[in-house]
């Protein structure tokens, strides 16, 4: 997997548990302190986060930053309809 897919992958994880908590992007955009066009780029997978705003992301969204990279089909499909 190339850095471009690894990032889609990881910004559609994100947004995948944003979904399930029903939160809006600029809801978890402000929870973390950032703008919401930097959260759609983290979304999209077309900004190249650091640790510190993963932890940031993760602390919003309650979850454990393993979560992160938990493999599924959802994401990955959405990767996969990005690519194409």
């Amino acid at each position: 997997m190339n850095d471009s897919n690894f990032l889609k992958l990881l910004g559609a994880r994100i947004r995948e548990i944003r979904l399930e908590k029903k939160i809006t992007q600029h809801q978890l955009a402000r929870l973390c302190s950032f703008e919401k066009a930097s959260m759609s780029r983290i979304e999209s997978g077309k900004t190249n986060v650091t640790v510190i705003t993963l932890r940031k992301i993760c602390k919003a969204l309650e979850v454990d930053i393993s979560e992160l990279f938990v493999a599924n089909a959802y994401a990955t499909t959405e990767v996969a309809l990005l690519a194409s």
